[in-house]
Protein backbone atom coordinates (compact mmCIF):
# COMPACT_ATOMS: atom_id res chain seq x y z
CA UNK A 1 0.00 0.00 0.00
CA UNK A 2 0.85 3.41 -0.73
CA UNK A 3 -0.55 6.72 0.92
CA UNK A 4 -1.53 9.10 -1.96
CA UNK A 5 0.28 12.55 -1.95
CA UNK A 6 -1.22 15.97 -2.07
CA UNK A 7 -0.54 16.41 -5.79
CA UNK A 8 -2.29 12.96 -6.23
CA UNK A 9 -5.35 13.69 -3.70
CA UNK A 10 -5.89 17.45 -5.69
CA UNK A 11 -6.10 15.78 -8.82
CA UNK A 12 -8.36 12.47 -8.13
CA UNK A 13 -10.45 15.42 -7.03
CA UNK A 14 -10.45 17.83 -9.71
CA UNK A 15 -11.74 14.84 -11.97
CA UNK A 16 -14.44 14.47 -9.69
CA UNK A 17 -15.45 17.97 -10.06
CA UNK A 18 -17.51 16.70 -13.07
CA UNK A 19 -19.77 14.06 -11.25
CA UNK A 20 -23.20 15.52 -11.02
CA UNK A 21 -24.84 16.77 -7.37
CA UNK A 22 -27.15 14.46 -5.94
CA UNK A 23 -30.40 15.06 -5.49
CA UNK A 24 -30.30 15.62 -1.80
CA UNK A 25 -31.28 19.01 0.12
CA UNK A 26 -30.25 19.75 3.70
CA UNK A 27 -32.36 22.11 5.62
CA UNK A 28 -30.22 23.44 8.50
CA UNK A 29 -33.00 24.14 11.60
CA UNK A 30 -31.75 26.41 13.99
CA UNK A 31 -28.34 25.56 14.52
CA UNK A 32 -26.53 27.46 16.95
CA UNK A 33 -22.62 26.96 16.54
CA UNK A 34 -21.31 28.37 13.50
CA UNK A 35 -18.13 25.89 13.54
CA UNK A 36 -21.27 23.17 13.48
CA UNK A 37 -22.48 24.93 10.40
CA UNK A 38 -18.54 24.85 9.06
CA UNK A 39 -18.28 21.13 9.27
CA UNK A 40 -21.29 20.74 8.01
CA UNK A 41 -20.63 22.48 4.71
CA UNK A 42 -17.46 20.64 4.30
CA UNK A 43 -19.47 17.54 4.56
CA UNK A 44 -22.30 18.65 2.27
CA UNK A 45 -19.19 19.03 -0.36
CA UNK A 46 -17.79 15.86 0.22
CA UNK A 47 -20.99 13.83 -0.05
CA UNK A 48 -22.38 16.23 -3.08
CA UNK A 49 -25.17 17.75 -2.04
CA UNK A 50 -26.85 20.05 -3.74
CA UNK A 51 -27.98 22.75 -1.51
CA UNK A 52 -28.10 23.72 1.43
CA UNK A 53 -31.12 25.97 3.29
CA UNK A 54 -29.68 27.65 6.14
CA UNK A 55 -33.02 28.52 8.49
CA UNK A 56 -33.72 30.63 11.40
CA UNK A 57 -31.30 31.48 14.13
CA UNK A 58 -28.74 29.63 11.66
CA UNK A 59 -25.45 31.34 10.50
CA UNK A 60 -24.11 31.31 7.23
CA UNK A 61 -20.90 32.96 5.63
CA UNK A 62 -19.31 34.72 4.96
CA UNK A 63 -18.06 34.52 8.97
CA UNK A 64 -14.01 33.03 10.22
CA UNK A 65 -16.06 30.54 12.18
CA UNK A 66 -17.46 29.09 9.32
CA UNK A 67 -14.67 29.40 7.12
CA UNK A 68 -12.37 27.72 9.71
CA UNK A 69 -14.18 24.16 9.71
CA UNK A 70 -15.66 25.22 6.44
CA UNK A 71 -12.70 24.93 4.96
CA UNK A 72 -13.62 26.44 1.29
CA UNK A 73 -16.80 24.23 1.06
CA UNK A 74 -18.90 27.10 2.00
CA UNK A 75 -17.95 28.89 -1.20
CA UNK A 76 -19.02 25.62 -3.25
CA UNK A 77 -21.88 24.52 -2.05
CA UNK A 78 -24.68 26.13 -3.14
CA UNK A 79 -26.87 27.72 0.12
CA UNK A 80 -29.48 30.06 0.73
CA UNK A 81 -30.23 31.64 4.03
CA UNK A 82 -34.49 31.64 4.64
CA UNK A 83 -35.93 32.54 8.16
CA UNK A 84 -38.70 30.28 8.30
CA UNK A 85 -37.63 26.49 7.47
CA UNK A 86 -41.67 25.69 6.98
CA UNK A 87 -41.81 27.78 3.89
CA UNK A 88 -38.96 26.26 2.40
CA UNK A 89 -40.38 22.35 3.50
CA UNK A 90 -43.60 23.48 1.64
CA UNK A 91 -41.74 24.34 -1.25
CA UNK A 92 -39.75 21.23 -1.58
CA UNK A 93 -42.76 18.68 -0.93
CA UNK A 94 -44.56 20.85 -4.27
CA UNK A 95 -41.42 19.80 -6.06
CA UNK A 96 -41.53 15.90 -5.00
CA UNK A 97 -39.01 16.12 -2.27
CA UNK A 98 -38.99 13.88 0.22
CA UNK A 99 -38.81 15.43 3.72
CA UNK A 100 -36.60 13.30 6.34
CA UNK A 101 -35.72 14.32 9.22
CA UNK A 102 -32.87 13.28 11.65
CA UNK A 103 -34.54 13.62 14.63
CA UNK A 104 -35.15 11.29 17.86
CA UNK A 105 -38.99 10.83 17.63
CA UNK A 106 -41.33 8.17 18.43
CA UNK A 107 -41.91 6.91 15.11
CA UNK A 108 -38.08 6.84 14.08
CA UNK A 109 -36.39 4.11 12.70
CA UNK A 110 -32.62 3.35 12.44
CA UNK A 111 -31.06 5.22 9.38
CA UNK A 112 -29.54 2.50 8.11
CA UNK A 113 -32.66 0.72 7.60
CA UNK A 114 -33.93 3.55 5.41
CA UNK A 115 -33.60 3.86 1.60
CA UNK A 116 -34.16 7.75 0.61
CA UNK A 117 -36.65 8.55 -2.62
CA UNK A 118 -35.14 10.86 -5.30
CA UNK A 119 -34.92 13.70 -4.52
CA UNK A 120 -34.92 14.23 -0.91
CA UNK A 121 -34.32 17.01 1.65
CA UNK A 122 -32.92 16.00 5.25
CA UNK A 123 -33.88 18.27 8.02
CA UNK A 124 -31.01 18.55 10.76
CA UNK A 125 -32.01 20.57 14.05
CA UNK A 126 -30.45 22.42 16.79
CA UNK A 127 -27.95 21.24 18.92
CA UNK A 128 -30.08 20.89 22.08
CA UNK A 129 -33.82 20.85 20.97
CA UNK A 130 -33.58 19.27 17.49
CA UNK A 131 -35.64 20.06 14.95
CA UNK A 132 -38.27 22.47 15.67
CA UNK A 133 -42.05 21.33 16.66
CA UNK A 134 -43.63 23.15 14.07
CA UNK A 135 -41.67 21.14 11.29
CA UNK A 136 -43.39 17.90 11.94
CA UNK A 137 -46.17 17.87 9.99
CA UNK A 138 -44.39 18.32 6.79
CA UNK A 139 -42.23 14.99 7.69
CA UNK A 140 -42.50 11.92 5.78
CA UNK A 141 -39.56 10.21 7.87
CA UNK A 142 -37.82 10.55 10.98
CA UNK A 143 -34.93 8.67 11.29
CA UNK A 144 -32.23 8.01 14.45
CA UNK A 145 -28.57 6.83 15.06
CA UNK A 146 -28.40 4.53 17.49
CA UNK A 147 -26.62 5.12 20.74
CA UNK A 148 -25.00 2.86 22.65
CA UNK A 149 -23.41 4.57 25.54
CA UNK A 150 -24.39 7.03 28.29
CA UNK A 151 -25.28 10.08 25.98
CA UNK A 152 -28.56 10.07 23.50
CA UNK A 153 -27.23 11.60 20.42
CA UNK A 154 -23.96 12.63 18.69
CA UNK A 155 -22.60 16.37 17.66
CA UNK A 156 -25.16 17.62 15.46
CA UNK A 157 -22.45 17.86 12.24
CA UNK A 158 -21.21 14.24 13.11
CA UNK A 159 -24.77 12.93 13.10
CA UNK A 160 -25.13 14.81 9.90
CA UNK A 161 -22.45 12.82 8.14
CA UNK A 162 -23.38 9.57 9.16
CA UNK A 163 -26.33 10.06 7.45
CA UNK A 164 -25.72 11.73 4.92
CA UNK A 165 -23.07 9.11 3.58
CA UNK A 166 -25.48 6.94 3.86
CA UNK A 167 -28.08 8.94 1.77
CA UNK A 168 -25.20 9.22 -0.37
CA UNK A 169 -24.51 5.11 -0.83
CA UNK A 170 -27.99 5.26 -1.26
CA UNK A 171 -28.82 7.70 -4.48
CA UNK A 172 -25.69 6.46 -6.22
CA UNK A 173 -26.30 2.69 -6.31
CA UNK A 174 -30.21 3.81 -7.01
CA UNK A 175 -28.70 5.69 -10.06
CA UNK A 176 -26.56 3.20 -10.43
CA UNK A 177 -28.99 0.15 -11.15
CA UNK A 178 -31.46 2.60 -13.00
Amino acid sequence: MRKLSHPELVARQQERQEDPKLPFCVVLNNIRSLYNVGSIFRTADGVGVEKLWICGITGYPPDTQISKTALGAEKKVPWEYRMDAREVLRELKTLGYQIVFLEQLAESIPFQDFRPAQPVCLVIGNEVSGVSEELISLCDKTLEIEMAGLKNSLNVAVAFGVVAYHFRHCLKTKAAVS
